[in-house]
């Protein structure tokens, strides 16, 4: 079992100061494959100054010294992606085929993207006699998830070093291992002292004291709602800029003149990417009723081709990521039964054959009604239910009919699929299938959270704003 037992503070390995361990749990052998030290509010004021101090000449660093940096963080990265494969794998259990193919080489697309971003970018605007500037924000903390971990880390500390800014990361604890690379990469490429911080830990240990912090200028959190809203009332008091990536209950609307088959089992194999465990899942799939019960035939085999397990061959899907989700999802399909929906296929419990590891069965709902609990709470799992309409703007209605917004997906003839986005309050839509835009700003509305990641939307998170008058 390997150790990393010391935090990544103003470009040095140091012990923690009040050392305290957490085993980092494999969840496909639900055995321990790392140790790690969860920090506290003296780590945080530790990672704190030296990021205040390194803030002092970071902010005015060159463009070119910036995209220099960002560059050779790219080469290492690029050098290093089986590691952080590997890492992602055995932390939080995506298998092989996803850490290789999209886990580990999202972090590196977001690098990429944000040096495009960063050799264009227009620092300074004059209108009329003024001049606006734009800033970096100061000190940032950033508290990320297990989910799509480096994805995430990616995503803010890449705009953040493109921006000027300073930063102390806090990884999820359950997925720590690929932060750790993170940390090694950057100081590898160069990165002056103090710019990027690591203090490993928990939430209340190390995002409260983050969050609560004074010398923290701007907080960015991705994970639940109910972290999320924490995470805001703590920074409130310091009024630092707060932005976030919550959670989702995404609308996956069918019309009637979709390709029925495609759309269906197209959103039904993407309910099992990732375990389901993607804030933007396409986990409410509204089709109409006269098609419902073909609807459910396509989705049952769809999810019934899906192998499941610790295989090494095709494209298994792997385990939820640890056993807290594990109950919960087994919970929630089993209030879904409970509560009258249809169960289809799947259900509770693991997967024939299948005797540890927290893995579950992809599992369909029909006959679901906007108002039963797996049509009202994220599952975070391979669960989809499937809920009649009908008429179009029933559909419209029940979609945005939740207090979370972040993605929708709709499938029709292209110009009426289009019509029908507009009408969807929600940060993102897909249209026929549509994949994710490294360009494109991601991010919610409602308690899906507030500003936007990913491209020049998730740079511009990083500034401030001056106008300096009589300049021009």
């Amino acid at each position: 079992m390997r150790e990393h037992l010391k935090f990544y503070i103003n470009g040095e390995w140091v012990d923690p100061v009040a050392p305290r361990t957490h085993e980092v749990i494999n969840p496909a052998t639900e055995e321990p494959v790392a140790r790690i030290s969860l920090g506290g509010a003296a780590d945080v004021d530790k990672a704190v100054a030296a990021a205040q101090a390194a803030f002092e000449t970071w902010q005015f660093s060159s463009r070119e010294e910036r995209m220099d940096i960002l560059g050779k963080i790219i080469g290492i990265y690029q050098r290093r992606m089986g590691e952080v494969a590997e890492a992602i794998s055995s932390e939080m259990g995506a298998p092989l085929w996803l850490a290789k193919g999209a886990q580990a080489p999202s972090g590196l697309g977001h690098f990429a993207n944000t040096l495009e971003v960063l050799k264009n970018y227009k620092f300074e605007d004059v209108r009329g006699s003024t001049l606006i500037r734009y800033e970096p924000v100061g000190v940032c903390g950033f508290i990320t998830p297990w989910n799509w971990p480096i994805n995430q880390i990616a995503c803010k500390v890449a705009p953040a070093i493109a921006a000027g800014c300073t930063m102390i990361l806090k990884p999820s604890e359950l997925a720590p291992l690929n932060a750790i690379l993170m940390a090694e990469i950057v100081h590898e490429a160069g990165l002056p002292k103090g710019v990027f911080n690591l203090v490993n830990g928990d939430g209340p240990g190390v995002g409260e004291a983050m969050s609560r912090h004074p010398g923290v200028d701007m907080m960015s959190f991705t994970g639940s709602t109910r972290a999320g809203v924490l995470v805001a009332k703590a920074a409130a008091d310091t009024v630092k800029r707060v932005a976030q990536e919550l959670g989702g209950k995404s609308a996956n609307i069918i019309l009637e003149d979709a390709d029925l088959n495609t759309a269906v089992a197209g959103g039904m194999i993407h309910m099992t990417v990732n375990s389901g465990q993607s804030c933007n899942a396409p986990s409410r799939m509204f089709v109409p009723r006269k098609l419902h019960d073909q609807a459910a035939a396509i989705a049952k085999a769809a999810a019934e081709s899906v192998t499941v397990g610790p295989l090494t061959e095709g494209r298994p899907m792997g385990p939820l990521a640890n056993a807290t989700q594990f109950q919960k999802v087994q919970a929630l399909i089993q209030k879904g039964i409970d509560e009258g929906a249809t169960l289809v296929t799947g259900g509770v419990g693991r997967p024939p054959g299948v005797n540890r590891g927290y893995y579950v069965r992809p599992t369909v709902f029909a006959n679901v009604t906007n108002d039963m609990t797996i049509a009202r709470e994220e599952i975070f799992g391979p669960v989809l239910a499937i809920l009649p309409y009908d008429t179009e703007e029933e559909a419209v209605r029940m979609a945005n009919d939740t207090v979370y917004g972040l993605s929708g997906y709709v499938s029709g003839e292209p110009e009426h699929a289009k019509k029908v986005a507009a009408k969807l309050r929600t940060g993102n839509v897909h249209l026929n299938g549509a994949g994710a835009d490294f360009n494109a700003p991601f991010g919610g509305y409602k308690q899906s959270g507030n500003g936007r990641e990913w491209g020049e939307f998730g740079f511009e998170e990083f500034l401030e704003v001056k106008a300096v008058m009589g300049a021009a």
